[in-house]
C-alpha cells in the first residue's frame, strides 16, 4: 500500500478537517490531496526520479512527501547543517532530483545541477495549479507499490559517513497500521513536532497524525518559551519533544501552565530521571509517553505508556519504579531477541545486543541492501536487556563500550550516576586513548548555573556509588555538549575536544 492512500482515506473521511497548520490558515486533508496530485504532475513533468528537501520543517515538508508518493518517487530529506562537501556527496547520490531549499541552502542544490523551488514557491505553484486530478496512465498504483521506496533518510553520521536508509511504503503503512486507529482524534485537537524534517520522528508524525485525523504544527525554532506559548495559544493537545528540550522547558522560568496539553511524547536521547520525575510532578495531568525506535525501523519499535510512567513513580517497589529509566514494552508486530556476542539469546535482565524484525523493519540502505540475518533480524548496535515482565532498558551504543585494560565498561553507567548529582545538568562520559590501560574514561559535564562543584567531590560520588574502575580519571566542565537537534550525543566530537584540551595543557 502507498502513502498516498493514508491521505486519500483521510480526504475521504475528514476532507474538511484542518490537518496542517494553524487553526486559521492551516491546509485541510482533502486541500492536502488536492496540493499532492499537482505535486505529483510537476515532480513528472520535470522527469525527476526523487525529491530533494533541503529546508526547516513547515507545510511544505508533508505536501512534498504525499507529492513524492503520489509520482511514485522518493522523498529525501536532507540534514541542512552538513558541510558543503558531505552534502554535495550526498546530493551526487541524487543527480535527477528535483529541489526544495531554504533560500540560504539553494546554492548546493544548485551547483549539483537540480532544480530548485523554495518551500513558499513550492506550495504556492501548486495551489495555483489547475491540476487535480492525474492521467490514468500517469497515476501511481496505491495497492500495489508498497515495495517501492517512499523515504530516503540519511543517518546522522555522528560516527561516520552518512547511509541512505531506504524506508519502503509497506514499512511505514505497517508502522501505522500497528500504532494508529483511523479517525481516532477528535476534531480540535492538534499535535506540536519540535524536530527536524530529516529525522524519522517528523516523517512518522505526519503519517500517523494525518492518518488519525490531528492537525500537526511545527515550531521551526525551539525555545521553552515559544514551545509553552505556541502550546497554550493553538490549544495543543499532543506534543513530541526530544529530552534535552524538557529539561530545558523544566528548568525554566517561564510559565508552564498547559491546560489543553493531554499527551507529551519524547525520546531519541536517553531521559534523566530527575527530568522526567520533574515533569510529571509539574503537568500531573498529562499523559507522558517515551517512545524508542530507529530510522531503520521507520521509529516506534517500543513504548512506555502514560499509565507505566505514572504506576513507575509512584511505586515504592525498586524494580518497578525503576522502569521510568525504560523504553517500555515492544510494539505490537515487532518481536524482539537480545544476543549475546556468540549471538544466543539471553535470559531476562542479561545485557546484550538488541535484535528486532517485522515488517515496519527496513534495515535497508542505498547502494548496500538489508542488513538481515539468515531467520529476517535486524542487529539494532544498541545494547540492552529486558525485564521479567518484558520492559525494555537501552543501554547506549555497542560501539560506545569503553575498554579499559580488560573491563567492558558502559559509559551510560557512569553518566547515570553522576546525572543524580544535584548539581549537573548533563554528562558525557568517554574513553580517551590511553598507552597503558588502552582507553581511560573521562568525563564532560555541564553544570547549573550558580552552582559550582569540584572535580575531585564528583569524582567521589562516582567512586561511592560504582567502583574505582568506573571512576573518571578527569572530568572537565564545559558550557554545553556537542548533540544533534534531535539531542543525540555525538562522542567522537567529546573524544576530539578532550584529547585536544589536553595536548594544549601539556605544550
Amino acid at each position: 500500500m502507498n502513502l498516498t492512500m493514508l491521505l486519500d482515506m483521510a480526504a475521504d473521511g475528514f476532507g474538511d478537517r484542518i490537518v496542517v497548520g494553524s487553526r486559521d490558515l492551516g491546509i485541510s486533508a482533502a486541500r492536502l490531496q488536492e496540493l499532492s496530485v499537482a505535486g505529483a504532475a510537476a515532480i513528472r513533468e520535470a522527469g525527476a526520479d526523487s525529491v530533494v528537501y533541503l529546508a526547516v520543517n513547515g507545510p511544505a515538508f508533508p505536501v512534498a512527501m504525499f507529492s513524492a508518493a503520489r509520482a511514485g518517487v522518493p522523498l529525501v530529506p536532507v540534514n541542512y547543517r552538513l558541510g558543503r562537501e558531505q552534502l554535495d556527496a550526498l546530493l551526487a547520490n541524487h543527480p535527477r532530483a528535483l529541489g526544495i531549499a531554504d533560500p540560504f541552502q539553494t546554492e548546493a542544490l544548485e551547483r549539483a545541477g537540480l532544480k530548485v523551488f523554495s518551500p513558499q514557491e513550492w506550495v504556492q505553484n501548486l495551489a495555483a495549479s489547475a491540476i487535480t486530478e492525474l492521467d490514468e496512465d500517469d497515476a501511481v498504483d496505491t495497492d500495489g507499490d508498497s515495495d517501492a521506496p517512499a523515504v530516503v533518510i540519511y543517518t546522522s553520521g555522528t560516527t561516520s559517513a552518512p547511509k541512505g536508509v531506504l524506508l519502503r511504503h509497506e514499512n511505514l503503512t505497517s508502522y501505522v497500521f500497528g500504532s494508529v486507529e483511523f479517525a481516532s482524534a477528535e476534531e480540535t485537537d492538534a499535535a506540536l513536532v519540535s524536530v527536524p524534517p530529516y529525522h524519522i520522528a517528523a516523517v512518522a508524525n505526519v503519517i500517523t497524525n494525518l492518518y488519525a485525523g490531528r492537525r500537526t504544527m511545527v515550531l521551526e525554532q525551539f525555545t521553552p518559551q515559544q514551545w509553552l506559548d505556541t502550546v497554550r495559544r493553538e490549544e495543543i493537545s499532543n506534543a513530541l519533544v526530544v529530552p534535552t528540550m524538557l529539561a530545558r522547558i523544566v528548568e525554566s522560568d517561564a510559565d508552564k501552565s498547559v491546560p489543553s496539553l493531554r499527551g507529551l511524547a519524547y525520546g531519541g536521547a536517553p531521559m534523566p530521571a530527575r527530568v522526567i520525575e520533574n515533569a510529571l510532578q509539574m503537568w500531573p495531568e498529562t499523559g507522558f509517553v517515551n517512545a524508542y525506535g530507529l530510522t531503520e525501523t521507520s521509529s516506534t519499535i517500543a513504548v512506555l505508556g502514560p499509565d507505566d510512567h505514572r504506576a513507575a513513580l509512584e511505586s515504592d517497589d525498586e524494580s518497578v519504579r525503576a522502569r521510568l529509566g525504560s523504553v517500555g514494552q515492544i510494539v505490537p508486530g515487532i518481536e524482539l531477541e537480545i544476543r549475546d556476542l556468540e549471538d544466543r539469546v539471553v535470559e531476562p535482565g542479561v545485557t546484550g545486543r538488541i535484535c528486532v524484525r517485522g515488517d515496519q523493519v527496513s534495515a535497508e540502505y542505498a547502494g548496500i541492501g538489508r542488513m538481515v540475518d539468515e531467520r529476517g533480524f535486524f542487529d539494532t548496535r544498541d545494547k540492552g536487556y529486558v525485564d521479567e515482565e518484558g520492559f525494555l532498558f537501552v543501554g547506549g551504543r555497542v560501539d560506545d563500550t569503553i575498554i579499559r585494560g580488560a573491563e567492558n565498561i558502559a559509559p551510560a553507567e557512569i553518566e547515570d550516576v553522576i546525572l543524580r548529582h544535584p548539581a549537573v545538568l548533563d554528562v558525557a562520559v568517554v574513553g580517551v586513548p590511553d598507552d597503558e590501560w588502552g582507553q581511560r574514561i573521562e568525563a564532560a559535564v555541564v553544570l547549573r548555573p550558580g552552582v559550582p562543584v569540584d572535580a575531585e567531590e564528583l569524582r567521589a560520588f562516582v567512586r561511592d556509588a560504582l567502583r574505582s574502575s568506573k571512576t573518571p580519571e578527569r572530568i572537565v566542565y564545559w558550557d554545553e555538549l556537542p548533540r544533534t537537534e534531535t539531542g543525540k550525543l555525538v562522542r567522537r566530537h567529546v573524544v576530539d575536544r578532550l584529547t585536544r584540551q589536553e595536548q594544549a595543557a601539556e605544550v
